[in-house]
């Protein structure tokens, strides 16, 4: 009972260290209450047409074709004659919510959506269509349906195509973006003999927005250097010439309406984005119509210096380079809305053609409704914090945005002690828990001490209004005082195992046991070569995950020879039946993809081995022996299963290199305590059963060899970490790791799916460990000291302030895979150590059959 409680408390106190970056780090910087700021003169539109290419590089529109032709003819006469044109800087993470939002509301991503997969919108946010009069969407329901729900009353409306078209397997993505023009153009049409509907469209300060879907698609499908992505460019190209004319002729030619064509993201040559590779976050941007200037011819050479107006051909045409945020203040002003309230963007004014009283005037609505967004902020922060406390921004006006940072982030340092002092209160904790059980050691009570430091605590937080939560951070280290580094960089895991490697030789164990040492120092090596493989950016090739499936059949076969006594094969048929299925499952994976680059869709018959493989993946092991070796290949034959259909490479070798590390480590335990001449478990491997209940007098004391399987242990788990970890699965995402179950695109199931896969080597390094506590005589629910060096090790303090809250969803994601890594190391101990219990020991049994007696 005083076990389970333990755990229970260390679990609650893990969670509440975990869930404390996301009050600290990730909070919404969004402020509410400004006043709307809009430029006092009349606009020079009435109307705005926006249409954002989804995934489109700048290099890909801007670059001429081998013959000197362009991909794009009708933008490129644009860029040439009448229109100012740019590259538009994407901020990280380079994914479609965030572009959007920071094109059409002027803010970058809200950080306190990565809680919500940056799907939802957190808090409600305004945009230049909230601000419209009316606006009119087309495109993909995975955007259009964010800007409505955040937009006051109901002038935002919204046409989509079913999700079910958004498919990777798709024979032509870029039918999607045919959809959208054919729809526009019919929404004109029928607005001609519709009075009410001609009449909204002939008001001031509309917007008409085309989402164009296909290009990213394309290029997550084909990559962006195929046929298929240049071609849709062209079909995007062709489209926009014809929108403008639709448009044009509905409204007379009055010269009153303005364009603007630009991107959310661009793409790796891989197909993949959400870091912050140039191929990322330069986008194109050409603006023109109404209230734009005109192309403008340059002699001199401009102020550029990466080299891309010679590439493009376009060094004699004037280049305007923008902050993506900066297209929105850019579209209000075009059309006379306000700004966004919490737009953080400048205004280009270069890019206008008016005034400059109006320039005058709209950069200065500009810079006050910045200053509106600082004001607030800091107003909020004084009436939560004491007077005496509380320390103003000095550079109010010219570092306004400085400010809004500065006391969005006030309480951040604050916070943080208070949960490093729970770190090392709680480590201090485990230390004397420890020493209490082993060595007899006795703390005397303190307990007035406690209570006046709760209370102080308590007022203090009180007096400031603070949130609830800030009462847990701040009181946690006290009832946990009262109680009373982890590898960083990834080729530092290689160094790791490549010392650990030489261990038999060190201990004297390889005069003992040769084959198992030269095993070992064969197992680490090779497992060591994974932690310097690129995380992201990895070129697909299925034929190593063939590879992998022969590699993972032939160390299976391997272990079976060795553990059953050179073959007793008919012990092992339901293990047989699992490699089978093994096999099935390498050559799905070159069925699919094959399948897709034919363009014949994803086969039914990959979608059912692959659903089924792993809906069964955690069930399949229950029914075969709880012998410790049949149970452990079961276990990693199901996995591993599932692993081959989530792989579209070098990835897919892991599970069996780890896998035969974990056989030799778990021989090599055993090795270790025979030369040591301890009594326990010295039965082979196939002979030990999980199932039976551990002698309780039995049950032996803590000894330096467990210190040494821990540090193995948090070892081989930080190397599943680091090698296979993709923070946040879908940064960076490459969709081709779901093709076997799915290619319609579905950013839950897909993030569930790469998740899942991501968990399955620790799974393998858990049973292990598991295996090793029940062959070595040690309670695997008793305080080890893998509790202790959860926290030795990792020193989770340090990494919770590393924690990014900026930077691309690979730079956040990496921040907090670090902090959950390392906080995982205990709360997998409490969580899994169930998990692997019951996956090891318990055995389902569908009816009722003779007793085997294995040999």
């Amino acid at each position: 009972m005083r076990t389970i409680t333990f755990f229970l408390v260390g679990l609650a106190v893990h969670v509440v260290f975990f869930i404390s970056i996301f009050d600290i780090y990730f909070t919404s910087p969004l402020v509410h209450g400004m006043t709307p700021q809009m430029v006092p003169l009349p606009p020079p539109a009435s109307r705005l047409v926006l249409v954002v290419a989804d995934g489109l590089r700048a290099d890909s529109l801007y670059t001429l074709n081998p013959n000197g032709s362009s991909r794009a003819p009708y933008l490129r006469s644009v860029m040439e004659e009448r229109g100012t044109w740019g590259v538009s800087h994407t901020h990280v993470p380079t994914e479609s919510r965030p572009g959007h939002v920071a094109l059409i509301a002027g803010f970058y991503e809200d950080v306190s959506a990565v809680a919500k997969g940056w799907k939802e919108n957190p808090v409600e946010f305004d945009s230049v269509f909230n601000e419209s009069r009316h606006t009119w969407c087309w495109g993909s329901p995975d955007i259009l349906p964010m800007f409505a729900k955040g937009a006051s009353g109901d002038h935002v409306y919204t046409h989509t195509y079913p999700a079910e078209e958004e498919d990777f397997a798709s024979t032509d993505a870029s039918r999607l973006d045919s959809w959208v023009f054919a729809q526009v153009k019919l929404f004109f049409q029928s607005a001609k003999s519709n009075s009410s509907l001609k009449a909204s469209l002939n008001e001031g300060q509309n917007v008409f927005f085309l989402h164009l879907l296909g290009i990213d698609t394309n290029g997550h499908a084909h990559r962006p250097m195929s046929q298929e992505y240049l071609d849709n460019i062209a079909l995007v190209d062709s489209g926009v010439a014809e929108l403008v004319s639709v448009v044009e002729e509905f409204f007379g030619y009055d010269g009153r309406t303005a364009y603007v064509f630009t991107s959310d993201h661009g793409m790796t040559n891989w197909g993949s984005h959400g870091a912050g590779h140039p191929s990322e976050t330069l986008t194109p941007l050409v603006v023109w119509g109404a209230g734009v200037h005109h192309a403008q011819r340059v002699t001199d050479p401009q102020s550029y210096s990466d080299g891309y107006l010679q590439d493009w051909k376009l060094e004699h045409f004037r280049r305007v380079d923008v902050n993506q945020a900066d297209i929105a203040p850019l579209m209000a002003s075009l059309i006379g809305v306000p700004i966004p309230v919490n737009s953080v963007g400048v205004l280009p004014l270069l890019y206008l053609n008016n005034s400059d009283q109006f320039k005058a005037e709209s950069i200065y609505t500009n810079a006050i409704q910045i200053l509106e967004q600082f004001k607030v902020k800091m107003t909020q922060k004084k009436e939560t914090t004491l007077s005496f406390f509380f320390t103003p921004f000095q550079s109010v006006i010219s570092h306004a945005l400085e400010g809004l940072v500065y006391y969005h982030t006030y309480d951040r340092f604050f916070l943080g002690c208070s949960v490093v002092l729970g770190f090392v209160g709680w480590t201090s904790y485990v230390i004397l828990l420890i020493l209490k059980t082993h060595a007899g050691l006795r703390r005397p009570p303190s307990h007035t001490l406690c209570v006046c430091v709760t209370v102080v605590i308590t007022v203090f937080l009180f007096i400031q209004s603070s949130p609830v939560t800030y009462y847990i951070y701040c009181l946690l280290p006290v009832p946990v005082w009262y109680s009373v580094v982890s590898f960083f960089h990834r080729a530092m895991l290689t160094v790791g195992l490549a010392v650990v490697s030489v261990w038999p030789i060190l201990s004297g164990l390889y005069g003992k046991a040769k084959f198992r040492s030269v095993s070992w120092l064969l197992g680490c090596l090779c497992l060591a070569a994974f932690p310097l493989m690129p995380v992201v950016g990895r070129e697909p090739n299925i034929h190593l995950v063939t590879c992998a499936g022969a590699l993972t059949l032939f160390t299976s076969n391997v272990c079976v020879y060795i553990s059953t006594r050179f073959g007793h094969l008919c012990t092992l048929m339901y293990e047989t039946q699992q490699m089978l299925h093994v096999a099935v499952c390498a050559y799905v994976p070159n069925l699919t993809h094959s399948s897709l680059q034919q363009k014949q869709g994803l086969p039914l018959f990959s979608q059912i081995i692959s659903w089924t493989t792993l809906g069964s993946s955690m069930l399949v092991p229950l029914f075969s022996s709880t012998r410790l070796f049949h149970r452990l290949l079961s276990i990693f034959l199901s996995l591993t299963a599932t692993y081959l259909l989530l792989s579209t490479g070098s990835e897919a070798l892991f599970p069996p290199v780890l896998s035969w590390l974990m056989y030799v480590w778990i021989n090599i335990e055993q090795e270790a305590m025979l030369a040591q001449g301890v009594s326990g478990r010295q039965e082979v491997l196939s002979t030990i059963d999980f199932s039976e209940n551990i002698d309780i007098t039995k049950l032996r004391q803590l000894k330096l060899d467990d210190i040494r399987r821990s540090y193995f242990f948090y070892l081989n788990h930080f190397v599943c970490g680091h090698s296979l970890l993709c923070p946040l699965p879908l940064s960076s995402f490459d969709p081709a790791s779901v093709y076997c179950f799915l290619t319609v695109f579905n950013p839950f199931i897909m993030g569930g799916l790469m998740m899942w896969k991501v968990i399955i080597p620790f799974i393998i390094v858990m049973c292990t460990f598991e295996t090793i506590q029940v062959a070595t005589q040690l309670s695997s629910r008793s305080v080890s000291p893998s509790l202790l060096f959860s926290f030795l090790l990792s020193c989770p303090q340090h990494f919770f302030f590393l924690v990014q809250d900026y930077g691309s969803w690979l730079d956040i994601g990496t921040s907090i895979s670090h902090y959950v890594i390392v906080m995982s190391m205990t709360i997998f101990l409490m969580l899994l150590s169930v998990v692997t219990h019951i996956l090891t020991s318990r055995r389902l049994i569908l009816w009722k059959r003779r007793k085997m007696h294995f040999t």
